[in-house]
């Protein structure tokens, strides 16, 4: 759920930059579905590229597990907000933290950004 939340938000911040470029040039007929889950992708490449920065506490370019943690915690309270659901804060904990092991392919003890791309597109686990 917090990947299709995080598509969502990435395709609304995507919109406008979509809209400019205009429509895609006649005789790729056969492409058109194609291109949609790679500007999808790039949309979520562009958030974790803006966002990443915010995240990254030691500005080692990598998330270490509290890193990472905080910036889930925080998707996870808007998709809570924007469902109305509930969880208590140790299922947010729990989710959190599986979430870092699926998103820790390498098992570095760390989640870097081509990391949380593939996670949060849906590549991951």
């Amino acid at each position: 759920m917090i990947r299709a939340c995080l598509l969502t938000m990435a395709i609304f911040v995507a919109a406008p930059a979509l809209a400019q470029a205009g429509a895609a040039p006649q005789g790729n007929e056969g492409q058109g579905n194609a291109a949609q889950p790679a500007k999808s992708g790039d949309a979520v490449a562009s958030i974790v590229e803006t966002e990443f920065p915010a995240y990254d506490q030691n500005h080692d370019g990598q998330l270490d597990k509290a890193e990472f943690s905080r910036w889930m915690v925080a998707l996870k309270d808007q998709e809570i907000k924007a469902t109305g659901t509930s969880l208590a804060p140790a299922e947010v904990t729990a989710w959190a933290d599986g979430a870092f092991i699926t998103a820790d392919a390498d098992k570095s003890a760390t989640v870097s950004k081509p990391e949380l791309i593939a996670y949060l597109s849906g590549g991951a686990g």
